[in-house]
């Protein structure tokens, strides 16, 4: 129980002996009272002032005096302050908080609590290697289901991979024109890339082709349409929906090159799948629910035989659902797929990871199956995210302008490399060891800059502000937790037995007071879907335990007793650090 959860129940319990009415703990706000005022925790008077009908100043006293006398083993002093009543607690308290939890690496946890979340995130083309945005994605998604799995929640990954559709197709028929059956084992090329190559080519001649018709006199529109090369790619996927063999055989080919690739990338970046979804495998059950729609009147069919639903009452406006000549839509496929999952795993909640450019999309997808009854319906959430962008500018895939996963990483490390020799701290590592250190702080740069931002907004990422070992970034808290583990390696074992309480200082005390909140900022986190909220406080974590430790030896502490308790300290905060940077999925190292 979390020190505003034992509050809270006090003070309506004070109120209703004071002043004989019923508040409601949700009344309450209850804040960390500001560095400026004495206290350690704020409760906000103005709620109370018309019911009870008298000033914030009096009744701020009344309630400071009644606390303080009825629970002095949490209370010892108070001030009322402009409407805010401030609360001291007890160094009692704090030291039997932190003896209770300083060794516990599972502190935050809860137990299960029998709720089933599906967290569906990466989404790739396999025409296309994983890109910068992807990762972002795949960083959040995976997060995400962290912290529920934290939380106690049952937790399934899963991974829809769109490899049907004339962007697939595209390659595929740029492999045929140009590739004189090379393949990544001959061009000795990772196979995401291989295949992302043959999708620029595409482009590349799509574009020529294009040019030359508009030169010959025809209308762009009609010359995008007629280009040899687009409609050579849109027969072939009529031949794939019509599973010509060749056709067939060629597309599984380019996609388990594809799927190498992929793994390599997963792999390396710590992602990883219970459930992989084949939109190729999606798209047919969808036309189920078209005809469902169309027997309960929620779709209906216009003249040249397609279908439709109507959500102009929602805001919105007529949304198709299946062409006229049969074919499905997005919308289709992912009905689908709704119900697949359900039937895989009869989940609770149904969250979806996808860029805020598929917001109106998922509005539809909730709707539609709102109005057909299925009863996993409002379990669908999207989980907005925005775009990353670069200093440069936005990424074009098709005009090869992204970046790929790969050599971002590749381009961390370097840049991790060469920051870690500036400091000149690691002469001692092998070389394997080096190798692995400059892995981890490169993954972690990379990680907590694309999650220490709220997910709904769009960013731009900087590889050298990343892996900045003083800034709000990840290699700074990875060197504070190494920092820490330095300590506690100069002491055999940390004292387990009960400290004498006396005066805690006051930096001893805010890190302690910062420690209990933990717990409360995972639930925070998952009410939100928002790792920032995780990436932030371990950020304010560390530096208040570098303050402290600048400010207060350890090993030279005054007495024993406060070198236990600051040992004590050191290891919660060791604790609560890789705990919250692997929620992020982040590794620590033992030394830096």
């Amino acid at each position: 129980m979390s020190i505003v959860s034992e509050i809270k129940p006090l003070i309506v319990k004070e109120l209703k002996n004071l002043y004989g009415m019923d508040f409601l703990e949700e009344d309450l706000t209850i804040n960390t009272t500001k560095p400026e005022f004495e206290g350690d925790y704020t409760l906000v008077l103005f709620s109370f002032v018309k019911k009870i009908k008298k000033s914030p100043e009096q009744l701020g006293i009344e309630m400071g005096e009644a606390l303080v006398k009825a629970h002095p083993d949490i209370f010892t002093a108070f001030n009322v302050i402009k409407g805010f009543l401030n609360l001291t607690v007890s160094d009692t308290y704090w030291f039997n908080f932190l003896q209770s939890h300083f060794s516990d690496s599972r502190f935050g946890h809860k137990p299960a609590n029998g709720k089933k979340v599906i967290v569906e995130y990466s989404s790739p083309n396999t025409n296309k290697p994983l890109h910068l945005g992807h990762l972002r994605n795949n960083f959040l998604g995976w997060s995400v289901a962290q912290i529920l799995k934290a939380c106690g929640y049952d937790i399934i990954k899963s991974c829809i991979v769109n490899d049907r559709g004339i962007h697939i197709c595209k390659s595929m028929i740029a492999w045929q024109l140009f590739a004189n059956g090379a393949t990544p084992q001959s061009t000795h090329t990772k196979g995401d890339h291989f295949v992302g190559e043959y999708y620029v080519k595409f482009n590349d001649a799509y574009k020529k082709q294009v040019e030359e018709l508009v030169a010959g006199g025809m209308k762009k529109e009609e010359a995008e349409k007629d280009a040899p090369i687009m409609k050579r790619t849109q027969q072939m996927l009529f031949d794939w929906e019509a599973g010509k063999p060749e056709v067939m055989e060629l597309w599984k080919k380019m996609n388990n090159w594809v799927y190498e690739g992929f793994d390599v990338t997963y792999k390396r970046i710590g992602s990883d799948f219970e459930k992989m979804y084949y939109e190729s495998e999606t798209y047919l059950p969808g036309k189920k629910f078209v005809d469902e729609g169309l027997k309960q009147g929620v779709f209906f069919k216009k003249e040249d035989g397609s279908v439709w639903i109507d959500l102009t009452d929602e805001g919105l406006d007529e949304k198709l659902v299946l062409r006229k000549d049969g074919t499905s839509v997005y919308i289709t496929q992912d009905l689908g797929l709704a119900q697949q999952k359900y039937e895989d795993f009869n989940y609770d909640q149904s969250i979806y990871v996808i860029a805020d450019e598929q917001n109106y999309h998922m509005k539809v997808l909730k709707l539609i199956l709102q109005k057909l009854g299925k009863p996993y319906a409002d379990g669908i959430f999207h989980l907005i995210y925005g775009m990353v962008e670069l200093p440069s500018g936005r990424m074009k895939s098709r005009e090869g302008t992204v970046v790929d996963a790969d050599e971002m990483i590749e381009e961390m490390v370097d840049v991790a490399r060469k920051k870690t020799e500036e400091l000149g701290k690691v002469k001692d590592f092998t070389e394997s060891e080096l190798k692995e250190l400059y892995d981890i702080i490169a993954l972690g740069a990379l990680k907590f800059f694309l999650l220490r931002v709220d997910p709904k907004k769009r960013m731009i990422f900087n590889p050298e502000e990343s892996i900045d070992f003083h800034g709000f970034t990840g290699p700074f808290i990875q060197y504070t937790h190494a920092r820490i583990k330095s300590i506690l390696r100069k002491q055999s074992a940390v004292g387990s037995r009960q400290l004498a309480v006396n005066c805690l200082l006051k930096l001893e005390k805010s890190l302690i007071i910062a420690l209990e909140q933990y717990p409360a900022i995972i639930e925070q986190a998952v009410a939100e879907h928002n790792p920032s909220v995780i990436a932030i406080y371990i950020f304010n974590l560390a530096k208040s335990f570098n303050t402290f430790y600048t400010e207060h030896s350890v090993m030279n502490a005054e007495s024993e007793e406060k070198k236990q308790l600051r040992l004590q300290l050191s290891e919660m905060t060791a604790h609560v650090i890789a705990s919250g940077m692997g929620l992020l999925g982040i590794r620590v190292p033992e030394r830096m």
